[in-house]
């Protein structure tokens, strides 16, 4: 399993997983995603940004994840200073055909990384609170939960932050 930067030639792949993936999560309650989001357009963003990161398994596409520093206004309602320079993960996802295999951790880890590249400190991330996948995996990362907040562009949801602090190893 390689972890690198996505690329405009991964967008079918990227969307062939998210199709998987999506009616999944609408059938356990969580509807975090649908048929309009996230969508190639979001993910050519995140490319031109050069923020998009992929797990390639041999070409194919097992896994995604948006590694950022921008957070949502919203995160604010946790206590946290968003002002604060952090890599935040959005849209993590991993193909239907490859979970339980550690991708999604792999993901996670490739966040730290560029978060020491880059000498920030702090890591925060948000989930449905339906998504009990997230909420088993994030503490195992060394997350720590910091609360509950809605997300202005995915109304009537609600979502859990979590954080991580590099500089209280």
């Amino acid at each position: 399993m390689n972890i690198r930067p996505a690329t405009l030639k991964d967008i079918p792949g990227i969307m062939k997983l998210i199709a998987e993936v999506v009616p999944i999560m609408n059938a356990a309650g969580n509807f975090q995603w649908d048929s309009t989001y996230p969508n190639a357009a979001v993910f050519e963003k995140d490319i031109r940004l050069n923020r998009l990161w992929v797990a390639d398994a041999e070409g194919d596409i097992a896994g995604v994840s948006a590694i950022t520093t921008e957070q949502e206004p919203e995160y604010a309602e946790v206590g946290w200073d968003i002002n604060e320079t952090s890599i935040v993960t959005h849209r993590l996802a991993v193909s239907t055909r490859y979970q339980g295999q550690g991708i999604a951790g792999l993901l996670m880890q490739q966040a730290e990384e560029e978060a020491i590249r880059h000498g920030i400190k702090i890591l925060r991330v948000d989930t449905n609170t339906a998504n009990a996948a997230t909420q088993r995996l994030f503490p195992k990362m060394g997350y720590v939960f910091a609360g509950e907040i809605g997300l202005g562009f995915r109304l009537g949801l609600r979502f859990f932050c979590y954080e991580k602090r590099l500089d209280t190893k």
